[in-house]
């Protein structure tokens, strides 16, 4: 039986984890396993007001706020028997750690807060433009481009020095990013050890730029493929967000005899692969980190700057920050609660490795 989060009352305090995805939900757990000196509750993400009558008529199924994504999150709280608050109501929290601000919930102002990146972010285009620019437009029409820029954190944990950089020319304030690495992207190497049985074939990774009212020429993505691969075997791992049903007929359309899976791990499929092709997945990232030969939208140079930091402490060095948020909350003078200065050497990889 999962834990309560309206149980019996507790004097130790408490940290509201809100989860999405099952990377991010995956990621915030294992960073709630280095904060044993807090009582834990976890959530889904939600939305509030209006969003949340749109995710009730079913307008946010796409999103990490509603459809499957929520009762997937639900389902891994619960074969964890880890402690459900829905939509936090349950307690006053002394932290809250969340794996987007793209919305960010009434419950969390005024909280002590961390943003934990979730992994890839959207190249900005000119909804990110729009929506840096006029803060009244909901920053969920510029997608993940338009991460970190809510503001409504204290702490945002980024995953290597050129995300810092990146999210530093996006418009993120520096000295409230912590480059700590991300849990389930800083040991690539350990993705090697899988009981995936396929080896050296080409892996294509698909998008969920559709579902997300992005463009995408799925035919033409998936003919380049066929060019690459030069008459290798082709495996397609479909999106988790995709419309299964369309994918399926595409790519049996296109690249007929492709071996394709709709679930498993796409870390192991890339640790197995010999040449990889995406879009924007941080598969991507992936892919570099274990020296495949990789095909996106992106740059493979520009990539190479962003890949996470490779530790085994990605979780510890979070919760660290997470600590060091609530022990230092009582000091007047904000830039003395992390010692963080407006440059990268105050917290940064010489001091989480």
């Amino acid at each position: 039986m999962h834990g309560d989060a309206r149980g019996a009352k507790s004097k130790r305090l408490r940290v509201l984890f809100i989860c999405g995805s099952r990377n991010q939900t995956t990621q915030l757990h294992q960073i709630s396993k280095y904060l044993s000196a807090f009582d834990h509750s976890f959530t889904p993400y939600f939305v509030t007001g209006v969003y949340e009558l749109a995710r009730e008529a079913g307008l946010l199924d796409s999103t990490i706020a509603g459809g499957h994504w929520r009762e997937e999150c639900l389902d891994y709280l619960r074969s964890n028997n880890l402690p459900i608050d829905v939509r936090g109501e349950g307690y006053n929290y002394d932290l809250v750690v969340t794996c987007q601000d793209l919305f960010m919930p009434r419950m969390v102002r005024g909280k002590r807060a961390v943003l934990v990146q979730e992994g890839m972010v959207d190249p900005d285009n000119a909804w990110f433009h729009l929506v840096r620019r006029f803060k009244f437009l909901p920053r969920w029409l510029a997608s993940t481009s338009a991460t970190g820029l809510s503001d409504a954190y204290d702490r945002f944990c980024v995953a290597s020095d050129g995300f810092f950089d990146l999210f530093a020319r996006r418009g993120v304030k520096r000295e409230k990013m912590v480059i700590t690495g991300i849990p389930n992207f800083s040991q690539c190497e350990n993705f090697r050890h899988n009981d995936f049985p396929h080896r050296d074939y080409l892996l294509v990774c698909t998008s969920d730029s559709r579902e997300t009212f992005k463009f995408h020429n799925r035919r033409a993505f998936l003919r380049r493929a066929k060019l690459l691969a030069n008459g290798r075997p082709i495996i397609v791992k479909l999106h988790p967000n995709e419309r299964f049903e369309r994918a399926l007929a595409e790519v049996e359309s296109e690249l007929p005899g492709a071996s394709i899976f709709t679930s498993g791990s796409a870390e192991a499929m890339v640790a197995n692969c010999a040449e990889l092709v995406t879009e924007w997945s941080s598969t991507a990232l992936v892919g570099l980190a274990l020296g495949k030969r990789v095909h996106s939208n992106f740059k493979n140079e520009d990539l190479r700057k962003l890949i996470p930091l490779q530790t085994p402490n990605a979780s510890a060095n979070i919760a660290a920050v997470c600590q060091t948020l609530i022990d230092d909350h009582r000091s007047a003078d904000p830039a003395s609660v992390s010692g963080v200065s407006n440059e990268k050497s105050a917290w940064n990889n010489e001091a989480f490795a």
